[in-house]
């Protein structure tokens, strides 16, 4: 018999959830259009100073409310790739800093809790449409007060995927594009939209059958992980391994489709 998973309920966390999803929308919606630097990370990763400033702030918003716990926040996390035990709260202040540095009106706020590394409740904003989804462990996944649920499509042909690119990508074009073909091929399409927190709430919506992009850091996919799970959605590797925050790549989608698109990456990178 399948075990249930143990309902996550704290009503404080979830509270300090929503107090800093406010506190980062108020920030990133204030500036939008409005930056005053941008500096580069890498050849293709961009920082400004609104990413900086609404990590500060939420920072400094879950410490003064739990300051035993843990933070791994995109511009500040200097702990590498372990996850600390108990509680900690994963942070990126602006998911999707390419386009909101182009004037796009695509991009994210998105927070997680961790508990000994496995995502017990998380959130991911879109200001732009006014959009907020959460989700808690055994609880489900919600887009405001509407229960999401994964495609119920069962075959790939049938399937509107989306993926992303890693930071690399200049030096893996040909890897890359390879792949990205052979789902061309077997597919409605797929769509790259440069948000990973928002490609992945999408798919616990039903509206994407299918994700994967590797080169992912936790803050990317906490979250979605989480919302794609409690959606009825599977979670793994390419190799369709158990996910976990620091896995090389992520495959997110209903569970007929998952199996279809692991063979599909299985076949590819093998060739």
């Amino acid at each position: 018999m399948k075990t249930q998973p143990k309902k996550f309920r704290n009503a404080g966390i979830e509270k300090t959830l929503m107090e800093i999803t406010e506190i980062a929308c108020a920030v990133l919606t204030k500036h939008h259009g409005r930056i005053r630097s941008v500096d580069m990370k890498g050849a293709v990763n961009l920082v400004t100073n609104v990413d900086r400033e609404a990590e500060r702030r939420v920072v400094a918003h879950i410490r003064k409310r739990y300051p035993d716990h843990s933070i791994m926040a995109e511009e500040s996390w200097e702990g590498g790739r372990e996850v600390p035990k108990g509680y900690t709260w994963i942070v990126d202040p602006l998911d999707g800093t390419t386009n909101y540095a182009h004037g796009l009106e695509h991009y994210a706020f998105t927070a997680a809790v961790a508990l000994d590394g496995v995502p017990v409740a998380g959130v991911i904003a879109d200001p732009a449409r006014g959009h907020i989804y959460r989700a808690y462990q055994g609880r489900g996944a919600f887009l405001g007060e509407k229960r999401l649920r994964v495609s119920e499509h069962r075959r790939l042909a049938d399937s509107l995927l989306v993926t992303g690119f890693p930071y690399d990508r200049r030096k893996r074009i040909p890897e890359l594009m390879a792949l990205y073909g052979a789902f061309l091929k077997r597919t409605h399409g797929v769509r790259r939209y440069g948000v990973a927190a928002l490609d992945l709430a999408l798919v616990a919506a039903g509206q994407f059958e299918g994700y994967y992009e590797q080169g992912l850091y936790p803050w990317d996919v906490a979250a979605g992980w989480l919302l794609v799970t409690e959606a009825g959605g599977k979670v793994t590797d390419y190799e369709g391994k158990p996910f976990h925050l620091f896995s090389p790549g992520i495959l997110a989608a209903a569970p007929p489709i998952h199996k279809s698109m692991k063979k599909v990456i299985g076949d590819t990178t093998e060739s």
